[in-house]
């Protein structure tokens, strides 16, 4: 299983330096929870997570309550805590948001004509990636290259409204790239992007930030992903 390069916890501490017992924890569920490894539905024992990190239940509950504001985690009452379902109404909406952010994203970058060479690097790895077929590694280096891409596009209250989008976009992407096929789609139509805004084609760049995104939801709906819910579409 590949390890979570700093971009997770970067966007977990949001500019905050130190890192708590809290944080550790809330890192290490929201991990397993993007991943897969806790899938929605499943139960979060709290009493195994303080023995784990050899501590009281109530960094745990702090722990918990965090991720349930990010709407990965349920505490019922009386009850244990769990992976909370998506239903399709919520992954719609996530990934019309992303889509209509992420193209203002690369019209900025074709407007500015920025230095491309970051995004050409992280392009790099997730190459490297799929040749191998490594989804872990290919989806955070994949996260890594949104985060760069924002940050070429220069508009720092647009980072901000990307990234307040939290953790539930990161397991429904983390889904989307699981599935059969998708990373040789995704590298290429990386390819096609890049090339598109070396040559400062806007609505071309646009249209295939579009595409990718929207791409990865068609993907989830087509996969009968036993995360999602569909009942609130009835």
């Amino acid at each position: 299983m590949t390890e979570p390069p700093d971009v997770l916890r970067r966007m977990l501490l949001d500019g905050r330096a130190d890192v708590s017992l809290v944080d550790r924890i809330v890192e290490d569920l929201a991990r397993r929870i993007i991943d897969g490894s806790l899938p929605p539905g499943a139960d979060v024992n709290s009493v195994d997570l303080a023995r784990r990190f050899s501590t009281s239940r109530t960094p745990v509950r702090e722990a918990l309550l965090t991720l349930q504001r990010e709407g990965l985690v349920d505490i019922p009452a009386r009850r244990r805590p769990r992976v909370a379902p998506v239903t399709l109404s919520q992954a719609r909406e996530l990934y019309e948001i992303r889509a209509s952010l992420h193209a203002l994203v690369s019209e900025l970058i074709v407007a500015g004509s920025p230095d491309l060479s970051v995004l050409a690097t992280w392009q790099a790895h997730l190459r490297d990636d799929a040749a191998r077929g490594d989804v872990d590694a290919y989806f955070w280096h994949n996260v890594s290259f949104r985060q760069a891409e924002a940050e070429v596009a220069g508009n720092r209250q647009l980072t901000r409204l990307l990234s307040s989008l939290g953790l539930r976009t990161l397991q429904l992407r983390h889904v989307s790239l699981s599935l059969p096929g998708r990373l040789d789609r995704s590298v290429a139509d990386h390819e096609r992007l890049l090339s598109a805004y070396a040559d400062g084609d806007a609505p071309l760049a646009v249209a295939l930030t579009r595409s990718i995104i929207m791409t990865g939801l068609r993907s989830i709906e087509a996969s009968g992903w036993s995360g999602l819910e569909v009942a609130d579409e009835a």
